[in-house]
């Protein structure tokens, strides 16, 4: 017993520790703080001293920890030692390692997309690849977690692979680096006088990337630009002000916080002159836009700065701080909600007010509030970022997200790749009639079977039907239609040609040029890019969609 005396001793040093810190609160908060807590300590010593099994104390310590903060919001999070480089990579993008990305197929890993210049390239490592064995040792039914542990490493040493392409085995020795998944991966022109910059990231150097970005599309006399911020999940918030700040003249507030603690009522403002701060701007967004890209977005339309294209943004207007606690751990904690220059908050969800079940609830309309933005034009409060122009993106058909999960479109691409040496510009690559039907072959070898919306609903039917024993009534009638709704995959690939030709072209491309490919492939049929094409294309049309709309009569 004196052992497990000595084991919990930290335990009570920590609720005197607490109970120092909280004796500027009241009496009562003091006392339910060091009374959970020693109750906390209760049960973990009980639990170790009792419980039938060995526990791993550590593990049951941080699922305690995990779990008391998942009753707050997603975002306050505890960062263990063993989990510190994934955090740093996330603030940085940086990293000791290959340089791909990897995913699951069957039994191995394959690597989907390998960086350019970076080691995995520079070694010829494709798109396609299945990794059989890392060091010697055979990594047959490992996840991706686990693979991308093997992969990095400290920049210098070397790892040695064995691949399996086109049915061969190939060794491959590649020497880590250090990697800087870039922010901007691709900039550059959709048309002669239109620019280009696709941010996917807000880690440390963002915004000078963005600017440096501009300037060299400004050498190629650009006269307007589309900023992309679409799937971009956010990131630093000073990365946010300073990208803001390329269009945006010295002096501006571009994002200010309030929290519960006065240290974190913060305004931020543009700290240097703008790159650009005339030059017609297209922000384009989608309900993958959250954080520092709403802040972005949402800043550049409350100032009238530029038109907002796409769907509504996430809805994520909560900032969270990096606190560091012993050994060697970090707690990420919300600590404010930030409020664009008009002084809208944008979040979307209430945390701080669960229903019963704990789920949570989107802001209520009624207590979404209207501000005004620098030209005077009514934007909104509590959920996101509502675009200037809405744009309806189709989703994939069903057989089109069956050939994406499946991997068929993927393989398809490894085989192209492996049977073409080249294939010319990214730009103007297009999948030949020939070649369509090569891949139509090719699905009939795959095992892609899938069900309609309509035979899902046709399903559920049933089911109610049966439950209420109406089913024997209408059982002719539901064989026949389900024959007549029975897809034939052959009819379904012509039916969305279009859709599928275009994933197929930009997967293929990808092979060859990278994700700098892929973006290019895209430019001939995203609705996004085209709708701001049209726009950029008509200056009267986008300054009037910048000035507010006169008052009704």
């Amino acid at each position: 017993m004196k052992m497990i005396a000595k084991k919990f001793r930290w335990y009570y040093l920590l609720i005197l520790l607490v109970i120092g810190f909280f004796s500027f609160k009241t009496a009562d908060n003091y006392f339910e703080i060091s009374k959970n807590l020693e109750l906390y300590a209760s049960v973990f010593r009980e639990i170790n001293t009792y419980y039938v099994d060995e526990i791993d104390a550590g593990k049951l310590n941080k699922k305690a920890i995990d779990e008391m903060l998942r009753t707050l919001d997603p975002y306050t999070n505890f960062i263990s030692e063993a989990e510190a480089e994934d955090f740093r990579f996330q603030m940085t993008g940086q990293y000791g390692g290959v340089g791909s990305q990897i995913a699951q197929k069957g039994d191995y890993i394959v690597v989907t997309d390998p960086y350019e210049a970076y080691p995995a390239q520079k070694a010829d490592l494709r798109a396609g690849d299945l990794i059989i064995s890392v060091d010697g040792k055979d990594v047959k039914g490992k996840n991706p977690s686990d693979m991308s542990k093997l992969l990095k490493g400290q920049p210098g040493t070397a790892v040695h692979l064995v691949i399996k392409r086109n049915g061969q085995d190939i060794e491959k020795v590649i020497t880590r680096e250090e990697i800087k998944v870039k922010n901007v991966p691709y900039y550059g022109l959709i048309n002669p006088t239109t620019g280009y910059i696709k941010l996917t990231g807000f880690t440390q150097e963002a915004g000078k990337e963005v600017k440096e970005a501009i300037l060299d599309l400004k050498k190629q006399n650009i006269k307007s630009l589309v900023l992309d911020l679409r799937g971009n999940p956010g990131g630093l918030l000073n990365e946010a002000v300073n990208i803001v700040n390329v269009f945006v003249p010295q002096g501006q507030q571009v994002v200010f916080t309030k929290g519960k603690v006065s240290e974190w009522d913060k305004s931020y403002e543009t700290p240097m002159g703008a790159t650009d701060a005339s030059i017609p701007l297209v922000v384009l967004v989608n309900r993958g836009s959250a954080s520092a890209s709403e802040i972005v977005s949402g800043t550049i339309q409350d100032l009238d700065r530029g038109i907002v294209i796409g769907q509504r943004s996430f809805g994520k207007g909560l900032v969270q701080s990096t606190r560091p606690l012993n050994y060697n751990t970090q707690i990420k904690i919300t600590t404010a909600k930030y409020h664009t220059p008009s002084g809208r908050c944008i979040q979307a969800l209430d945390y701080s007010h669960r229903n019963e079940d704990g789920s949570v609830g989107t802001i209520a309309d009624s207590l979404k509030k209207a501000f005004k933005t620098k030209n005077g034009r009514t934007v909104y409060d509590g959920g996101g970022i509502d675009p200037d122009i809405k744009v309806e993106i189709k989703p994939y058909s069903q057989l089109a997200q069956n050939l994406l999960l499946k991997m068929v479109i993927f393989d398809f691409a490894t085989n192209y790749r492996n049977s073409h040496e080249s294939i010319g510009d990214a730009r103007n690559f297009k999948l030949t009639a020939a070649d369509f039907a090569d891949f139509k072959t090719f699905v009939e070898t795959q095992e892609i079977d899938y069900s309609t919306q309509t035979e899902k609903e046709m399903e559920v039917l049933k089911k109610k039907a049966e439950q209420e024993n109406y089913f024997e009534a209408i059982k002719g009638t539901y064989e026949t239609l389900k024959k007549q709704l029975k897809h034939d995959k052959q009819a379904d690939l012509d039916k969305n040609q279009e859709e599928i030709v275009s994933l197929i072209e930009e997967e293929i491309v990808r092979r060859y040029f990278f994700q700098k490919g892929r973006t290019e492939a895209s430019f001939a049929h995203d609705k996004e890019i085209i709708e701001a094409l049209s726009i950029l294309g008509d200056p009267t049309k986008y300054n009037n969609l910048l000035s507010p709309l006169p008052p009704k009569k």
